[in-house]
């Protein structure tokens, strides 16, 4: 059996995506300081910040509990059961991932790190390249005319 027969990946990749791109933009951070905003638009935008991480959190905690109410696996590395379209996965194909990307935005306007931002950015093209189209690839062979007719309503991020 092919990997995308059995599962989508064997390697966890969003979590060590994300965690590698805070690491990242906090050391770049430390080497090479980008400027930011500062005095009452620093608050306004670590206020902005704050709510991302909030919409991120509700994002995660939301597609967790739709998943388990259908009984299938959340580990980027484990088969899907059957094929989740409602809750968040009727706006976006991939909340967990989004919410990756939604959090590292929130990060860099709380801290004013704007390398956060960058990696927000390159957190978002890695997971489609690393976790993304392997798991497309499993759904289409597991689940085929569903996934297809599903994928048409709803997009990939927003």
């Amino acid at each position: 059996m092919k990997q995308t027969d059995e599962r989508p990946n064997t390697i966890p990749w969003p979590p060590i995506v994300l965690i590698g791109m805070v690491v990242g933009a906090v050391i770049l951070d430390r080497i090479l300081p980008l400027p930011f905003a500062g005095g009452s638009a620093a608050d306004i935008l670590a206020g902005v910040g704050f709510v991302l991480i909030m919409l991120a959190a509700a994002l995660y905690a939301l597609s967790a509990r739709e998943l388990r109410k259908h009984n299938t696996a959340i580990l980027p590395t484990k088969a899907a059961d059957r094929l989740v379209t409602t809750g968040p996965f009727a706006i976006t194909r991939n909340p967990i991932y989004l919410a990756n990307v939604i959090v590292l935005s929130g990060m860099a306007l709380i801290t004013g790190n704007l390398w956060m931002l960058a990696a927000a950015f390159l957190c978002g093209f890695l997971e489609y390249h690393l976790a993304i189209k392997r798991e497309e690839a499993h759904l289409e062979h597991k689940f085929g005319k569903a996934w297809r007719d599903y994928r048409k309503k709803v997009r990939r991020w927003v």
